[in-house]
């Protein structure tokens, strides 16, 4: 079995309409969340006894900023570290190209933790589990996969290159909302 782990960046900050989308870093909300996600996500990792044999994330400077809060809450620092795989195909990249990236994957890792962008990411889910009615927090993604928002997936293959449409379930989903409810969406005018 391979397990995926899929981690939206946390909130990020449109205030300066000159910076190019890939320099654009946190907001207040995302400096809040990402490290609450983190904690969240190492508790999930501890109590499932899940190594994340690789991680892969996009270069954007909020995929990055997302990380770095994110292993602060977890605890990394002081002597833990983690090691990124900075892969530039995840930028803005469509489910099929995040498929390719997550296929591309050496067989010794048993289970990846991606960092990345919308809509791919929730595209892969949607291109992952099937659409029967059987996984209920599908439909909670097919509502909204907000930032920060952090997915695993379990898919019964040896080989990564294996994975096909349809063939995941989808085991977990977490949004800053569920941890803390000032992180919810913004009320409307």
């Amino acid at each position: 079995m391979k397990i995926i782990g899929l981690l939206r960046h946390a909130k990020s900050d449109w205030g300066d309409a000159r910076a190019r989308d890939f320099d654009r870093p946190l907001n207040a909300r995302g400096r809040k969340g990402a490290p609450l996600m983190g904690k969240h996500i190492e508790d999930y990792r501890a109590e499932r006894g899940i190594v994340w044999d690789r991680i892969l994330s996009s270069p954007a400077v909020r995929t990055a900023e997302t990380i770095e809060l994110a292993a602060q809450g977890a605890g990394y620092g002081h002597g833990k570290t983690l090691s990124v795989n900075w892969d530039r195909r995840i930028y803005l990249a469509s489910s099929a190209s995040l498929l390719d990236v997550i296929r591309d994957t050496d067989d010794a890792a048993s289970a990846v933790l991606m960092i990345g962008h919308n809509p791919g990411l929730e595209d892969l889910i949607f291109d992952l589990v099937p659409d029967d009615g059987s996984s209920p927090l599908r439909d909670v993604v097919e509502e909204k996969f907000p930032t920060a928002a952090f997915a695993v997936l379990e898919v019964d293959v040896d080989h990564w290159a294996d994975i096909e449409e349809g063939s995941a379930r989808l085991v977990h989903l977490m949004r800053p909302r569920d941890l803390d409810a000032d992180l919810g969406p913004e009320p409307l005018a």
